[in-house]
């Protein structure tokens, strides 16, 4: 097949080198795995409808559009959550480091003097 140049900004390419490197590929082979795993807006219709076929095939359940929305609907609202705990809990850890790295140690609990210190 014929290679094609495809003309993008500096810092376009600057950033696919940088997700090329870190996924350890080439631009050319981080591009063309977004070519073939990215769906068109028809394409993923195509296979919303090919899924709720096999759910009613395989399982009898009718799936429809409001269903759909209020699955992705509840799913937006626990992945948000999820994120908020997230950030929760690194806030927590991150204020509780500061606060330890600000108390002084209790008094007795340092390290004796070693032997070159009372040298």
């Amino acid at each position: 097949m014929a290679d094609a140049m495809i003309r993008v900004p500096a810092h376009v390419r600057d950033r696919l080198a940088v997700l090329a490197e870190a996924r350890g590929t080439s631009i050319r082979a981080l591009i063309q795995q977004f070519a073939e795993a990215t769906l068109t807006p028809e394409e993923r219709a195509a296979k919303v409808e090919e899924t709720k076929a096999y759910v009613h095939r395989h399982f009898g359940v009718n799936v429809t559009d409001e269903d759909l929305a209020e699955t992705k609907h509840e799913l937006t609202r626990f992945f948000a959550q999820q994120d908020q705990d997230r950030h929760q809990a690194q806030t927590q850890a991150h204020e509780d480091q500061e606060r330890q790295e600000q108390t002084p140690p209790p008094a007795g609990s340092e390290d004796p003097p070693s032997r070159e210190d009372a040298a």
